[in-house]
């Protein structure tokens, strides 16, 4: 089957800036794909993993170098093999999904091999501010089930604090992408579980976490960074209780299942996540979210605007766009 592609990039303005322990966003910058194939048409939207060195221009290079062999009938299992785990193979990986999914009338959760899915629930992620700014933030958020929240190696416990008083009742991530050392973790693992924290995200370096290895604080710890695809399951299942799966890293939904079933089979429990983007970027990973105990797909409401028809967020839930909007 020949497939004609369409690519572009496009850049989402944030509602404010999105401050991490890493730097600070203000757009959401991103490579779009279609695949049109007998009247139909498959979308794929992908932030990569700037951290590795993606950006949509170098996505979109990677995207477009595959065009003679997707004329050639390229399908989403010769995908893997031609592109690296990234962005740009996450966005081709969700078109061909998309595609399969309106030429055969199967829904995309379906062919994952799911039972069942529906609405699930996102954590709504509080970036970095000041704690009166954190406090304000926290006071919108209340009434979610679920918040998630960046910090970095100065005071994090204050800033948890301020968005407990505001969210009693919030079931919190915390999120120190990298900025600690074992140490800071050993003492602060407390105050943070004192605070009712859920969850604890990649606190130390990624290639510097072997202390954790055997570590039962009373906080489960999250892996982030510290993996990216199947590849790097044999040491963080080592280290970590959790481990956060995002398209981006594992360069699609294809490799996010794969990760995640090899995941469960080694007893780690799973949470899904994403870069910032729009709708058509969280709605393959709402496949994976069936399988999660924890989600983090909050993508969209960080950002100005958002693709007609996408995912209706309410209070941290999400209605599944399938099967008119994506898959």
């Amino acid at each position: 089957m020949s497939l004609r592609l369409e690519a572009s990039t496009r850049s989402w303005p944030l509602r404010e800036p999105f401050a991490i322990a890493r730097g600070v966003q203000e757009t959401a910058d991103v490579v779009v794909v279609e695949l049109h194939a007998d009247g139909a048409v498959g979308r794929g939207e992908a932030a990569g993993v700037g951290y590795h060195g993606d950006t949509p221009e170098r996505m979109l290079r990677q995207v477009e170098a595959l065009r003679p062999a997707l004329a050639r009938g390229l399908d989403r299992a010769g995908l893997q093999a031609l592109l690296p785990a990234g962005g740009a193979r996450n966005a081709l990986d969700a078109a061909f999904w998309d595609l399969e999914a309106r030429r055969s009338g199967v829904r995309a959760w379906r062919a994952a091999g799911l039972a069942a899915a529906g609405p699930v629930t996102t954590a709504v992620t509080i970036g970095m501010r000041d704690l009166d700014g954190y406090a304000r933030a926290a006071r919108a958020l209340a009434d979610h089930p679920w918040i998630k929240v960046k910090v970095a190696a100065e005071d994090p416990v204050a800033a948890v604090a301020a968005v407990r008083r505001e969210a009693p009742r919030a079931q919190l991530v915390v999120d120190a992408n990298q900025s600690w050392d074992i140490e800071r973790l050993l003492r602060l693992a407390p105050e943070l579980a004192a605070l009712g924290v859920d969850l604890l995200e990649q606190p130390l370096p990624a290639g510097g976490d072997a202390a954790l290895a055997g570590y039962a604080g009373p906080v489960p710890v999250c892996a982030d960074e510290s993996i990216d695809t199947l590849d790097d399951l044999p040491a963080v299942a080592e280290r970590y209780a959790f481990v956060n799966i995002k398209l981006d890293k594992t360069g699609g939904l294809t490799g996010a299942l794969e990760l995640a079933h090899a995941a469960r089979a080694r007893g780690l429990r799973l949470m899904v996540g994403c870069m910032v983007g729009g709708s058509v970027a969280m709605a393959p990973a709402m496949v994976l979210a069936q399988l999660c105990e924890v989600c983090d797909l909050d993508g969209p409401l960080l950002q100005a605007g958002d693709w007609p028809g996408g995912i209706v967020y309410e209070r941290g839930v999400m209605q599944p766009p399938w099967p008119g909007f994506w898959g």
